[in-house]
């Protein structure tokens, strides 16, 4: 499996001890904070090798970082393909309030991974996963990678990433350089943004019109699930050992596990378990990647 999207970044959580409310200055107060790796395609091919897979990542940071983040990624199994750049590693804070998050984002080196650098992985590959974060900034500059890859027959993912970015880049324009994957895992704000209903169901159907698989995360909620043939309706959420802890990278974690699942020969509606088998995994733990095999 080839893997790009969001290289691997820096983490930063805190715990607010009042409601987050957007656009009011969060100051005066000391909370809990802690420093954690991170990143959409970075966690996703973490989970990937630790389930057993074969997976190459693809990224960009900083020059300074490239040896520590290659260390840490291979420690899950994974093959990483990383550029060093003068511009810093990307970085994320996130504000988590329960199953809630706010996030800030600093994309730094991550802009800078194009789609020739994935180009020449796709022989004897047999998936593409992209996430939103790669294609923000000129989706079409996209479209010839996943051509590529549907003509020596690789099946691709999508994840969208942000509902912030999709809408500031364009709905019409992710979608027609995402034309021909063959599954999207948006969550309920990113389905909704890009298919123009409101309600889960009616979200995954009219996204099914463009895309033969498509499973909207919903939380807690689990995840609805629509294909083209066979199962259809609501995956429930698996409840994570111990109780939630930390909801980041829940959907990273389910891309992984129905991934894993379904390029193993199982139907999507078991994709879909194992998929959530693996969030209550990540959900069960501060931080969005598994822990390193021993």
């Amino acid at each position: 499996m080839r893997r790009a999207g969001t290289p691997p970044g820096r983490r930063h959580r805190r715990r607010p001890r009042d409601p987050v409310r957007p656009g009011a200055p969060r100051h005066g107060h000391r909370r809990p904070h802690r420093a954690a790796r991170g990143g959409s395609a970075a966690n996703v091919a973490a989970w990937l090798g630790v389930l057993g897979q074969a997976v190459d990542f693809v990224g960009t940071v900083h020059r300074t970082d490239v040896a520590r983040h290659t260390e840490e990624l291979a420690s899950f199994g994974v093959t990483p393909h990383l550029a060093g750049s003068d511009e810093p590693t990307g970085s994320i804070v996130l504000l988590v309030e329960g199953e809630s998050r706010t996030m800030f984002t600093a994309r730094g080196a991550n802009a800078l991974t194009g789609p020739d650098r994935a180009e020449g992985l796709l022989r004897g590959a047999g998936h593409l996963h992209l996430t939103g974060y790669s294609l923000f900034d000129d989706p079409s500059a996209w479209s010839p990678l996943l051509a590529s890859a549907a003509q020596l027959g690789l099946t691709v993912s999508i994840d969208p990433s942000s509902s912030a970015f999709l809408a500031d880049s364009g709905i019409d324009a992710f979608l027609t350089a995402t034309a021909g994957a063959d599954v999207i895992f948006p969550n309920l704000d990113e389905g909704r943004l890009l298919s123009g209903r409101t309600d889960p169901a009616e979200v995954a159907e009219a996204l099914g019109e463009l895309y033969p698989i498509v499973a909207v995360t919903l939380g807690p909620d689990g995840a609805e699930l629509r294909t083209r043939h066979g199962f259809s309706g609501r995956v429930p959420a698996a409840l994570p050992q111990g109780g939630l802890v930390d909801p980041t990278g829940a959907g990273d974690a389910f891309a992984a596990g129905f991934l894993a699942a379904w390029l193993g020969g199982a139907e999507p509606h078991a994709a879909g378990i194992a998929g959530a088998a693996v969030a209550a995994r990540a959900v069960a733990a501060v931080g969005a990647r598994p822990a390193p095999p021993s």
